[in-house]
């Protein structure tokens, strides 16, 4: 059975992905909150200039709220075996683009081909990577947490 601190570690990542989702969908309406315009925002939330619009944001959007969904179901135990090792694969897929985006953030964070300014770098530092690397490991931790146990039928 899923431990409660892997469970709770598997709702936050599951929360986090919906948030992100949530933020892009706000982005989409051509508001750039945190920053003052859509470049400022894109250097300061990739490091680059991307296009924020729609087109882009939607399908990240739907993405990141069908990984959320796919890591709460895994978090809660849901469905049957199948559907348990399905869950299992997405949520080791979140897990790799987490700790990959953690990894470059380290990289970034020591220079290494960051040339997009200060806002990007301190946040890089202080808020994305961080986060991807623990929020990595906590869904990693539960899509390898093998089998979920299912309640007996007799």
């Amino acid at each position: 059975m899923l431990s409660i601190s892997r469970r709770r570690s598997g709702q936050a990542v599951a929360t986090l992905l919906a948030f992100d989702g949530l933020l892009h969908l706000y982005w989409t309406t051509g508001l750039t909150w945190p920053a003052s315009d859509d470049r400022a925002l894109s250097l300061a939330v990739l490091g680059s200039e991307v296009p924020f619009t729609p087109p882009v944001l939607l399908p990240l959007a739907t993405l990141l709220f069908t990984a959320a969904a796919a890591v709460w179901g895994r978090a809660r135990g849901r469905g049957g075996r199948r559907a348990q090792r399905l869950l299992g694969l997405v949520t080791l897929a979140v897990a790799v683009g987490l700790l990959v985006r953690g990894l470059a953030g380290l990289v970034w964070a020591c220079g290494v081909g960051d040339g997009a300014g200060p806002a990007f770098y301190w946040l890089n530092l202080l808020l994305y990577t961080p986060v991807c690397l623990s929020f990595g490991v906590a869904a990693a931790r539960l899509a390898g947490g093998g089998a979920v146990p299912l309640p007996s039928t007799s």
